[in-house]
């Protein structure tokens, strides 16, 4: 058994299809099908069902699966450790942000980190918080910028900085007279959230909980400028990150929350136990030596 037996029975478990195994890594197909017909001989037992038109894992062909996928990303550790040495030291950065924070949290500093790394290419995507989480551990992308908290036994954790969460109302709102509220005072509202997906919906969710109630939702989105403006028209009222809030402020009013006080804290994450090239590495330390 060699690293090429692994990555090619990898290969044909991810497609389901000699064929489209054999395109993908511009193999034959027969000598696809005679380097795993070896790898089962070797192991005495059979790794895929080629009976159904697709072909499938066995049992022991997900154990051999899942093993061979650890062994395969070490040897691609193997090579980007050494590849750091021998070469130029650069590289890319995938990072993971939530739409609410892409936008108004991070173009400053990421121009101000390219200033320094001009060298390191910057590739963003955005998730909701718990997609994020999930691409973080998948290996998708490279680190992820969420709110806390999260599972300490899988990601590295580096806090960033904590905002306090408000409520919006419309300009005819009653609460629009007042500066500040009891979340209890709210459980007769209807209310506006982000969808489960987003860290944002758990924490209202459990606060309010917390108080005593829980939450009429009439609307949920991914999107929060929909957020802001179904609440300028009247549909119900939200709690949002102040940054978020400022947004809306020539549209609705920004009441503060007195008790409990409601806060997130943003934090960047990665996948604990995994090599962290040197374009990563750099900016974690960039993030953590206070450059924000």
């Amino acid at each position: 058994m060699d690293i090429q037996h692994l990555k090619y029975f990898v290969e044909v478990a991810k497609q389901k299809n000699f064929t489209k195994a054999s395109e993908s890594l511009h193999v034959s197909q027969p000598s696809i099908s005679k380097m795993i017909k070896s790898l089962e001989v070797e192991l005495q037992v059979t790794l895929l069902d080629r009976s159904e038109r697709k072909v499938e894992l066995t049992d022991a062909g997900k154990i051999v699966y899942d093993q061979a996928l650890k062994i395969l990303q070490m040897m691609e550790d193997i090579h980007s450790s050494v590849n750091e040495v021998v070469h130029v030291k650069k590289g890319t950065i995938k990072m993971g942000l939530m739409p609410t924070l892409g936008v108004m949290l991070f173009p400053k500093v990421l121009a101000d980190f390219k200033k320094g790394y001009p060298q390191i290419e910057m590739q963003m995507v955005e998730f909701s918080g718990k997609q994020l989480e999930r691409k973080v551990v998948q290996g998708e992308v490279d680190v992820g910028i969420t709110v806390s908290p999260v599972d300490s036994e899988v990601f590295g954790f580096i806090p960033l900085f904590k905002e306090v969460l408000v409520v919006i109302v419309d300009r005819n709102h009653w609460l629009s007279k007042r500066k500040s509220v009891l979340l209890s005072e709210l459980k007769e509202e209807a209310f506006i959230l982000f969808t489960e997906e987003y860290v944002l919906h758990d924490v209202v969710m459990k606060a309010c909980l917390q108080s005593g109630f829980e939450p009429n939702l009439v609307y949920k989105s991914s999107l929060w400028d929909i957020v802001g403006e179904m609440v300028a028209a009247q549909f119900g009222i939200s709690v949002v990150p102040k940054s978020v809030a400022n947004r809306f402020k020539d549209q609705v009013t920004i009441v503060s929350i007195t008790s409990p006080q409601v806060d997130w804290e943003l934090a960047m994450i990665y996948k604990k136990n995994k090599y962290l090239s040197y374009a990563v590495r750099e900016f974690i330390t960039y993030l953590q030596e206070g450059k924000t």
